[in-house]
């Protein structure tokens, strides 16, 4: 019997099987549900995904929106929700890839404001300070980066739009973000002094004080200095520190009390 001979043996069952098999694969083809809908039908669509709170079903529409309708206004639209919905979904990385992206392409747009504002958002690191109280720890205790490029998103906000809807409570954020990046300066310091470091915590506190001017935080560098001249035995810098502490603080809760404690953290004030 010949190879051609064994294969016609093959029962009929068996072939109509391995057919049907063949047929399924290429039913399970995903198709496309939105190939035939028009832009505005996929923005409307995405729209209502994102407002119930369904961005990881948003975003691929956004994006399909953005090639189905290039260089139109609708398409800078969806690139800005988009950025928002990758947000609100914890992918911060890609949705500041995508502002960036937005902001590059669109230099001129209308909503170049609201980007910046959104940009500034998302870097804006005070999640922590919210909830310090699970974690024990202050937002100044974490790393700066973003809160400094947070900073930076909200000066080139009410820089350039000073009169933007979103230009005052960019200011608030500026100051709060100004508030944390002092304080974090003093955290650096008193933990290099509680080490008995305290050339390092003088100098530490001394950056404190001439980076940054009217912040909460400026009260401790000053009582740091006074405390760690004192170690050191410089008694003229140590009074001179204590003098500018008293004149500036003239009730200083800190020569009276000491150290604040984790039950009362920096941002309590503000």
């Amino acid at each position: 019997m010949t190879y051609r001979t064994r294969l016609s043996a093959v029962p009929s069952w068996l072939a109509l099987c391995a057919a049907g098999f063949l047929l399924a694969g290429c039913s399970s083809t995903k198709t496309d549900p939105t190939a035939n809908w028009s832009p505005n039908k996929i923005y409307s669509e995405a729209k209502e995904e994102a407002d119930g709170g369904a961005y990881d079903k948003a975003v691929p529409l956004f994006e399909k929106l953005e090639g189905r309708a290039a260089g139109t206004p609708l398409a800078q639209q969806a690139q800005i929700d988009k950025a928002y919905a990758q947000y609100r979904a914890g992918d911060k990385a890609q949705a500041l890839a995508t502002l960036d992206r937005f902001m590059k392409l669109h230099p001129a747009s209308p909503a170049i404001d609201y980007a910046l504002y959104l940009k500034g958002t998302i870097n804006f690191n005070d999640d922590l300070g919210m909830f310090a109280w699970l974690t024990r720890q202050d937002l100044s205790e974490r790393d700066q980066k973003a809160a400094k490029e947070s900073f930076e998103a909200f000066r080139e906000l009410v820089t350039r739009f000073p009169d933007s809807r979103y230009a005052n409570d960019a200011r608030q954020r500026m100051n709060y973000i100004v508030n944390s990046l002092a304080q974090y300066e003093v955290h650096v310091a008193r933990y290099y002094y509680k080490r008995g470091a305290y050339l390092a915590a003088i100098n530490r506190a001394q950056i404190a004080l001439a980076d940054y001017r009217e912040v909460p935080a400026l009260e401790e560098a000053l009582y740091i200095m006074v405390l760690s001249y004192d170690a050191l035995g410089m008694n003229d810098l140590r009074d001179d520190a204590k003098r500018v502490l008293t004149t500036n603080y003239p009730q200083s809760r800190y020569l009276a009390q000491g150290f604040k404690t984790k039950d009362d953290p920096w941002w309590k004030l503000w």
